[in-house]
């Protein structure tokens, strides 16, 4: 507690840490209504739904290359404000898109929107990277892991209220209104010239094809070069596969097997429920990072992530699914605290935004491979039981790969720390 009171003290980190809850919560709640919205209006083709959940993913793949030299090369806090300005506007397009009717103009803002939110998380983690110390990242990693949770203990049930009284157009004002709070928080906030520009100050007009091409191959040769970053990012792709999953797995058990008549008002229960347990988790993940090793927290926690998937793959009735569920994420925050302190530790900070540049699109790359497989699949080929096989196997394989490679490298870069240091 006493850490926490300490982070908060620091202003710029405030303003950061409730810039990106009011994004994130806003989004969430816009992205969950769009959901229940096209699943009710397309009741028979679940494939909207699914769609809508690849206009997220998709824009990455094709921006993947700028996202992290903007962020290293521009200044952060102005990419992150005008990353809140235009989502704010692309909102506002949504609702016109809604109310005209036409599908595909609601996917092309949609996919415009998702487009831009991808410079934000890398302008925004680089803007925090230079705010704290390395000594902090922890605790910010469980705190950013405790706004995750409450997402998921509000989020999905305040997408229900706002959608069930006031329609998917209340729900998307909401979503609007969150980027304009997130965009005066990024805007009021004093950040040292390191954080904002560690490459020194450059202007749009060097972010030409040559500068581009040769900082998107140093990022690559960084992570190359780097052993430990590399395995951690393969197992980012592993892991763009249980997202994908999960973004639509839930719903679809509920909907097409437990409660296909009551399935939106179950929705919320769940969410509420998987919430307290992500809360719980991230409370104890918090105390567990004092005590275990960022790699045991990674590879034990996706181990026993993957046997409660494949079990509650086997649930007959509601109650049961939502108990492991609520279970799994009592688990999964030791996961997501693990990586989000680990990672700004070892990352250079005039390199954090070309990572994250190559992060992001391998895991929205293999979480689009996954939707569109779902898409095509279900209910045709794949049983949604399979689904849930699939994630609780890779979450697996991911455990065994990072228990057998993160002990050694760790240890390598330990024994590199302390070379440099006794040489300095």
């Amino acid at each position: 507690m006493k850490e926490i009171i300490e982070i908060f003290k620091n202003r710029s980190f405030s303003k950061l840490f409730f810039a990106n809850f009011s994004s994130q919560m806003g989004s969430m709640i816009g992205m969950i209504a769009l959901t229940f919205y096209l699943l009710d209006r397309f009741s028979s083709q679940p494939v909207f739904a699914t769609l809508a959940e690849l206009m997220y993913s998709l824009p990455t793949l094709l921006i993947f290359f700028l996202v992290g030299v903007v962020a290293d090369r521009l200044d952060r806090q102005k990419i992150a404000y005008y990353c809140d300005v235009i989502c704010f506007m692309m909102s506002l397009l949504l609702i016109g898109a809604v109310y005209i009717g036409w599908m595909p103009l609601v996917f092309f803002f949609l996919f415009l929107q998702s487009g831009v939110q991808k410079f934000f998380f890398p302008a925004e983690h680089g803007l925090l990277q230079g705010t704290l110390s390395k000594e902090e990242y922890g605790t910010a990693a469980g705190l950013n892991q405790m706004v995750f949770s409450l997402f998921n203990l509000f989020g999905a049930g305040m997408a229900v209220i706002i959608y069930k009284f006031f329609g998917i157009y209340g729900a998307l004002v909401v979503d609007s209104i969150s980027f304009a709070i997130s965009a005066i928080l990024i805007r009021s906030g004093t950040f040292s010239e390191s954080a904002r520009m560690p490459n020194g100050e450059n202007s749009i007009r060097d972010i030409n094809v040559t500068n581009v091409l040769k900082d998107f191959k140093e990022g690559f040769q960084y992570i190359i070069n780097f052993r430990l970053l590399l395995a951690l990012v393969a197992g980012f792709f592993m892991l763009g596969i249980v997202n994908g999953g999960f973004s639509v797995m839930p719903f679809y058990l509920l909907k097409y097997k437990l409660v296909p008549n009551t399935y939106e008002e179950v929705s919320a229960v769940f969410a509420a429920v998987f919430g307290l347990g992500m809360l719980a988790g991230a409370a104890f993940a918090s105390l567990l990072v004092k005590k275990l090793k960022y790699y045991q927290m990674l590879s034990g926690g996706m181990l026993i992530s993957g046997a409660i998937v494949v079990v509650a793959s086997f649930s007959e009735t509601v109650w049961v699914f939502i108990l492991f569920m609520t279970l799994l994420g009592f688990v999964l925050p030791s996961v997501n605290v693990a990586i989000g302190g680990w990672l700004p530790s070892i990352v250079d900070r005039k390199m954090m935004g070309r990572v994250q540049g190559w992060i992001s699109p391998l895991m929205m790359l293999s979480q689009s491979i996954t939707l569109g497989i779902i898409a095509v699949g279900f209910p045709n080929f794949l049983s949604i039981e399979s689904l849930f096989w699939l994630v609780g196997f890779i979450l697996s394989v991911v455990s065994i790969f990072y228990a057998v490679f993160l002990p050694r490298l760790y240890k390598r870069v330990e024994l590199d720390m302390k070379e440099l240091l006794s040489g300095a």
